[in-house]
């Protein structure tokens, strides 16, 4: 369902992100992202001159290469557009994400890296939608191959209470997980 009718507008403002995620032929994963800004008028800035309606504000492109325990091997950062000369350096700071762990806290560790003067607002933005990219991709493949391979564990699944659909005491838990459903008592 979309959202309702607005009130009458104008586009001032779009931002595009698209992430991919990729199996590699090595085993490990290629997780990408996208983000473009662009702007309906034309604007002046000092280092680009004129930036037409259209044209990219900001472009960049962020490859995180993981493993399966979702543990960053490789970064890849560029950005082909943005609003000064020295955006396109902070890229190489990116190399610090290697050895980090896609998990619980991963924005605040990033955040700690690279956020302020060391990264690029926009790049580190991208990272969430990105990590959410690499569970989409990975995990319902290796939850796959897991069952195939073992029987299931005692453990409380990590989808339990990630979210308002998942949580512990709805009907999803009830039907899926009957064992950690957790009824509130009314």
């Amino acid at each position: 369902m979309p959202l309702s009718s607005p009130d009458s507008r104008e586009a001032i403002h779009t931002r595009a992100v698209t992430c991919s995620g990729h199996r590699r032929g090595d085993g490990w994963w290629d997780i990408e992202g996208h983000l473009v800004d662009t702007k309906t008028y034309a604007f002046d800035n000092s280092y680009r001159g004129t930036v037409e309606p259209g044209t990219p504000v900001h472009e960049m492109w962020l490859r995180l290469t993981i493993d399966d325990d979702f543990t960053i091997q490789a970064v890849e950062a560029v950005t082909d557009h943005g609003p000064f000369r020295p955006c396109p350096e902070a890229a190489a700071n990116f190399q610090q994400l290697v050895g980090l762990t896609i998990e619980a806290g991963w924005m605040r560790r990033v955040r700690e890296r690279l956020g302020g003067p060391a990264g690029c607002t926009h790049l580190v933005e991208l990272l969430g939608p990105m990590a959410t990219t690499a569970f989409q991709t990975i995990w319902p493949l290796r939850q796959g191959q897991a069952a195939a391979a073992k029987p299931a564990t005692d453990k409380k699944p990590r989808l339990i209470d990630s979210c308002y659909a998942l949580r512990s005491d709805g009907e999803v838990a009830k039907a899926l997980w009957p064992a950690y459903f957790d009824a509130v008592e009314s």
